[in-house]
């Protein structure tokens, strides 16, 4: 059953390159409530075990020393069908493939620093909401 939360993350690169107000702007303006955001910057404890399920793939030690090399802006959103809405919004993982009108096809570099993460499904966005927030951060 789809909730209406997500989860997102808007990554070092996008911070780095003065991003972040304008991607915070797209999600405002498609619709979705932010319920929790924080500033924030991994340690390499944290990146390794929220991306734990990619440890076997090459990109593994690449993935963690990016995550952990500035900081993050990490969210829960809320909006009616949010996962799927939110994935249409960030568009596709290589901005070449993004469609038009979408946060990476605007402020991601490269397949690898692609300004922003969101959830896949429901259950992921509940168990990296509870990874990044307390329940007393949560609004709503």
């Amino acid at each position: 059953m789809a909730t209406n939360r997500t989860f997102t993350m808007l990554k070092p690169d996008a911070l780095e390159n003065g991003h972040t107000g304008k991607i915070i702007d797209m999600i405002i303006q498609a619709g979705f409530q932010i319920k929790a955001m924080k500033l924030t910057q991994l340690t390499t404890e944290q990146a390794q075990k929220f991306y734990e399920v990619h440890a076997e793939r090459p990109f593994y030690g690449e993935l963690v020393e990016y995550m952990t090399s500035g900081p993050i802006v990490a969210a829960i959103l809320e909006k009616d069908n949010a996962v799927a809405d939110f994935r249409t919004l960030i568009g596709a993982t290589d901005p070449a493939d993004a469609a038009e009108g979408t946060i990476r096809r605007y402020y991601a570099e490269s397949k690898g620093r692609n300004a922003v993460h969101g959830s896949d499904s429901d259950e992921n966005a509940a168990i990296e909401g509870e990874f990044h927030f307390s329940a007393s951060e949560i609004v709503g």
